[in-house]
C-alpha cells in the first residue's frame, strides 16, 4: 500500500504501520536469519574443522539511505527503529550516503526532526550518525552544522567522521558538550584523506583528544577506501606519533561505546567491579564475576583485556 507524505511525524508513523511496515520488518528479520544460516554453513560452524570466523559475534546497524525522497527516508528510519526494538542482533541505526549530495543537505533538518520524534517513541534504540564528513570546498558555510544537530537533535551516541567540527559555530562549546555527553567519534583517517583531502594537522583528531571526546579509529567502507584496521592504526602512529597506551585507549573505546547490552566494564562512577582482578586469572572476585555474568559488553571488554595481557606477556 502506498503512503504519501504527512508533515505530522506521529501520523506518518501510524500510516506506515497500518500500511504493512511490521510485515516488512519481519521479512527483513527472516532475511537476516537466512544470511546468518548461509554464513554458518560456509564457515562450517559446529563442525570439527570450523573456521575461526565462527567465534566472531556479529551485531548490525540498520542503514538508512538518506539521499532518497523524504517519505522513503522516513519509512527506512521507522523500519530501523522497529527492527532494533524487536531483534537483539540489530543494535541501532545510522544515516548513510554522501552527506554533501543535494537531498542529504536539503533534507538534513527534516531527517533530524524525524529521528528526534521517533527517539521519543523508541528511547532504548541506539543511534549513531554519519555527520560532519564535509569541508568548505564541498558544502556552503551555513551547512556546516551537522555534528551539533546530530548530537542535540538526532540524539547520536556516536558520530561517524566528524571532520568539520572546527567549522561549526562555537566549536569549543560543541567539543565540550560531546565530551560531557560521552559522544564517541569514529575517526576514519584514510577515508577522510582520500575523499575530503583532510589529513595530518588539518584533521580534528587532536582537538577531539584535547577536549576529552571519546575517539576510536575506523575504516569507513573498506570496499571504497581499500583500508583495514591495521592500516588505520599504522597511519595514526606514523602521522600523530601515538604511543602504545593511546592505541589501547582507541581499542578500548570501540567496546566501551559499542551498543552491546549490559553495564560497561570500566564505569566512570564508583570503583570498577573488576579493578583488582587480573584478566586470565583462574578465580575472580565476586563483584567481577557478577558483572561479567550479567553484561555482554563487560564480557567483551574483559576478553579484550585478556588479549592485551597475553600479547604484552611476549615482550
Amino acid at each position: 500500500k502506498r503512503v504519501g507524505w504527512n508533515d505530522d511525524p506521529a501520523r506518518m508513523r501510524e500510516a506506515l504501520l497500518q500500511a504493512g511496515l511490521p510485515e516488512i520488518v519481519n521479512s527483513a528479520r527472516k532475511g537476516l536469519d537466512q544470511i546468518e544460516a548461509k554464513e554458518n554453513q560456509d564457515l562450517r560452524c559446529g563442525a570439527p574443522q570450523a573456521d575461526p570466523g565462527c567465534a566472531v559475534k556479529a551485531r548490525y546497524i540498520y542503514q538508512v539511505a538518506r539521499g532518497l525522497a523524504k517519505e522513503m527516508v522516513y519509512a527506512q528510519i521507522l523500519a530501523g527503529f522497529e527492527m532494533a526494538s524487536k531483534d537483539p542482533r540489530v543494535v541501532g541505526l545510522n544515516l548513510v550516503m554522501a552527506e554533501d549530495w543535494y537531498v542529504p543537505i536539503h533534507d538534513f533538518k527534516l531527517h533530524m526532526k524525524i529521528i528526534d520524534y521517533l527517539h521519543t517513541v523508541y528511547p532504548k534504540v541506539h543511534i549513531t550518525l554519519h555527520a560532519g564528513e564535509l569541508t568548505p570546498e564541498i558544502a556552503a558555510p551555513e551547512e556546516l552544522f551537522h555534528i551539533r544537530a546530530s548530537v542535540e537533535q538526532g540524539h547520536a551516541e556516536r558520530i561517524g567522521h566528524g571532520v568539520d567540527v572546527m567549522r561549526e559555530s562555537n566549536p569549543q562549546a560543541l567539543l565540550a558538550e560531546m565530551a560531557k555527553r560521552n559522544v564517541l567519534v569514529e575517526v576514519c583517517l584514510t577515508s577522510n584523506d582520500v575523499i575530503l583531502g583532510v589529513s595530518g594537522a588539518r584533521h580534528p583528531l587532536s582537538m577531539y583528544l584535547k577536549f576529552g571526546v571519546p575517539v576510536t579509529l575506523a575504516t569507513d567502507d573498506e570496499g571504497v577506501s581499500r583500508s583495514s584496521m591495521t592500516q588505520e592504526y599504522q597511519r595514526a602512529v606514523e602521522t600523530y606519533h601515538f604511543n602504545y597506551a593511546q592505541l589501547k585507549k582507541f581499542v578500548r573505546a570501540s567496546l566501551a561505546y559499542s551498543f552491546l547490552p549490559g553495564e560497561e566494564l570500566w564505569r566512570s562512577s564508583g570503583s570498577p567491579a573488576c579493578e583488582k582482578d587480573r584478566p586470565g586469572a583462574a578465580r575472580l572476585s565476586p563483584n567481577c564475576e557478577k558483572l561479567l555474568s550479567a553484561s555482554e559488553r563487560a564480557r567483551a571488554q574483559w576478553a579484550l583485556e585478556k588479549a592485551f595481557t597475553d600479547f604484552e606477556s611476549k615482550f
